[in-house]
C-alpha cells in the first residue's frame, strides 16, 4: 500500500462528499430535494445522464468482459442512437407535459393506480440490485489496493454515499454527477494511454495480439436466440434502453430538473450519446489488458488466469502497475463511476416512494416537513437494502452478465406497459390487464424455467431463449396481447350498441 496513493483517494472520497453535502442549504424543501431548483446548466443534466448510465459496471465489468471474451457487449452501445432518438422525439415531451416528479404518474392517468404501483415496485426492486452491484464492483480495486475486507468496504462505500444523497439532494447528487463523469473519462484515458506505452512492442502489439484471438469480434451474426450473438445483444441494447429513457425514473427525473423542454431534449441526447465512446474505451483497455499479460504472462497471478475471475484483471493492474499517485487517482475514477450511479438510484427511489406511495395514498395533505421526513428515511432504507444486495454478490462470476439478467428479469415488463399507454390511444385498462398478465407468465417462464427444467424429459420445456431476451419477449407479448384484448373489447363495444 503506498501512501500516496492512500492520500489521493481518501482525499478524493471526502472531497466529493463534502462537495455533495454543501447543498444541504439549498435543499431545505421536498421540491428541491427531487427537482432542485429547475436552473441547471445543458452540460451538468448531459454529464449527469452519461454518469448515471455509466458505473463501475462498466469501469471493471467492461475491461472484464473484454479481457474474458471479445467485445460482443458493445453492441450494446450501439444501441443507444435509436433509444437516444426516440427520448428526444418523444419521452420529454411526454413527461414535461405530465410534469410529475416521478415518472409513473403517467401510467396511472392511463391505466389506473394498479399500473402506477406495479411499475414502481418493479423499478425500485431494480435500483436495489444495481446499487448493489455496484457496491461489489466498486470494493474489488479498494480490496486489492489496501488489503481491506470486500463486506466492508462495501458498508463504508453505501453509507459515504448515502450521506451526499440524502444532505444534497438532487442538487448535490446532479454536481457530483458532472464532476465524477469527467474524473472517470480521465482516469480511463491515463490507463489506455499507460498500458499501450508500456507493453512489449508497443500499440501495434495490442492489435497483433487480440486479432490473432479473435478478441475485436462482436459477435456471431447468425440467427440462434439462445447465445449470446450480435443481434442477441443489439435487440437486448434497443429495449433496455428504451426502457432507461422511457420510464426510468433516473432519467425522468433529469427531464423534469432541467430549464426547458429544449435543454432536456439535448441533454438526453448527448448525454446518452457519450456513452457510446467511453464505453468503447473500457472495451479497448479489456482487450489491451489481454494483449499485455499474453505478452507479460509471468506479471499475471494464476488465479486471476481464470475466466471467473477477469473482473478482478483491470483492479489489478491499477494497482500493482501504475505509478504512485496514479493508482490512487484511477481508484478515485473508479469510484467516481459507481457513485454517481448509486447517488442516482438513492435520490430517485426517494422520489418514487414519495411520489408514488406516500403523497398518493395519505389521505390528509402532506406537509413539507413530513415530505422531507419520508424523503430522508427513504434514502436510507435503500442504501441499505443496497448494502445487503452488494454483500450477496461476492464470489460471483461476472457482474456483468449477472447485472444483464436480472435487469431483465426485474424489469418484469415495464417496457410493454408504457408502450401501450404512450403509443395506443384506444387501450383499454382490461386490456393492459390482459397483457402484464401474459407478459409477467412469459417473463417468470423465461427466468425460472432453464433453472427448473435441468433434467430429461423435463428439459424440453425450459426456454430456449438466452436470458436478455426476457425484456424482449415480455415486452413484445404485453404490448401484442394489450392491443389485441383492447380491439376485441372495443368490438365487443360496438356489437352492445348496435343491438
Amino acid at each position: 500500500m503506498n501512501t500516496l496513493d492512500l492520500v489521493v483517494f481518501l482525499g478524493y472520497m471526502l472531497g466529493i462528499t463534502l462537495f455533495g453535502s454543501s447543498f444541504y442549504s439549498k435543499n431545505k424543501s421536498s421540491e428541491a430535494f427531487t427537482l432542485g431548483t429547475n436552473n441547471f446548466p445543458t452540460w451538468v443534466v448531459g454529464m449527469s445522464i452519461f454518469a448515471t448510465f455509466v458505473s463501475s459496471i462498466s469501469f471493471i465489468a467492461l475491461p472484464g468482459n473484454a479481457f474474458q471474451s471479445n467485445w460482443n457487449a458493445f453492441v450494446f452501445s450501439l444501441s443507444l442512437p435509436v433509444a437516444s432518438y426516440i427520448a428526444v422525439k418523444f419521452f420529454v415531451p411526454l413527461y414535461r407535459k405530465v410534469n410529475s416528479p416521478s415518472a409513473y404518474t403517467f401510467l396511472e392517468y392511463r391505466f389506473g393506480p394498479w399500473a402506477r404501483i406495479y411499475v414502481s415496485a418493479c423499478y425500485l426492486l431494480t435500483q436495489v440490485m444495481r446499487m448493489g452491484t455496484i457496491l461489489y464492483l466498486l470494493a474489488l480495486p479498494v480490496n486489492s489496493m489496501f488489503g481491506w475486507d470486500i463486506m466492508t468496504i462495501i458498508c463504508i462505500t453505501g453509507l459515504l454515499v448515502m450521506v451526499y444523497s440524502l444532505l444534497g439532494g438532487i442538487q448535490g447528487v446532479i454536481w457530483t454527477d458532472a464532476i465524477q463523469g469527467i474524473v472517470l473519462i480521465s482516469g480511463a484515458l491515463f490507463c489506455l494511454a499507460y498500458i499501450l506505452v508500456t507493453i512489449p512492442g508497443g500499440p501495434s502489439a495490442v492489435f497483433e495480439i487480440a486479432s490473432q484471438q479473435d478478441k475485436f469480434s462482436l459477435g456471431s451474426f447468425s440467427l440462434h436466440v439462445s447465445e449470446s450473438t450480435f443481434w442477441v445483444v443489439l435487440i437486448y441494447g434497443i429495449f433496455i434502453n428504451l426502457q432507461n429513457y422511457g420510464i426510468d425514473q433516473n432519467y425522468v427525473q433529469r427531464y423534469m430538473a432541467s430549464r426547458t423542454e429544449g435543454e432536456a431534449k439535448r441533454s438526453a441526447f448527448w448525454g446518452g450519446l457519450l456513452y457510446i465512446p467511453v464505453s468503447l474505451l473500457f472495451f479497448i483497455i479489456g482487450t489491451a489488458l489481454y494483449a499485455y499479460y499474453t505478452a507479460l504472462p509471468e506479471q499475471l497471478p494464476a488465479d486471476l488466469r481464470n475466466k471467473a475471475m477477469s473482473d478482478r484483471v483491470f483492479p489489478y493492474f491499477i494497482v500493482h502497475k501504475l505509478p504512485a499517485g496514479f493508482t490512487g487517482l484511477l481508484i478515485a475514477s473508479i469510484f467516481a463511476a459507481g457513485m454517481s450511479t448509486i447517488s442516482t438510484s438513492i435520490n430517485s427511489s426517494a422520489t418514487v416512494v414519495l411520489t408514488d406511495y406516500y403523497k398518493r395514498y395519505k389521505k390528509s395533505k402532506v406537509t413539507d416537513q413530513q415530505a422531507i421526513r419520508v424523503l430522508y428515511l427513504t434514502s436510507v432504507v435503500v442504501s441499505l437494502l443496497g448494502i445487503v444486495i452488494g454483500i450477496a454478490l461476492i464470489n460471483v462470476k461476472s457482474a456483468l452478465d449477472a447485472w444483464w439478467k436480472l435487469a431483465s428479469v426485474f424489469s418484469g415488463g415495464m417496457l410493454g406497459l408504457f408502450l401501450l399507454a404512450a403509443f395506443v390511444k384506444q387501450i383499454s385498462q382490461k386490456g393492459a390487464i390482459a397483457g402484464m398478465v401474459a407478459g409477467i407468465v412469459a417473463i417468470l417462464w423465461l427466468s425460472l424455467s432453464p433453472v427448473i427444467f435441468t433434467e430429461e424429459p423435463l428439459k424440453q420445456f425450459a426456454s430456449p431463449f438466452h436470458g436478455y431476451l426476457t425484456i424482449v419477449l415480455g415486452t413484445l407479448i404485453i404490448f401484442v396481447v394489450g392491443f389485441l384484448a383492447s380491439v376485441l373489447a372495443n368490438k365487443g363495444k360496438e356489437k352492445q350498441v348496435e343491438v
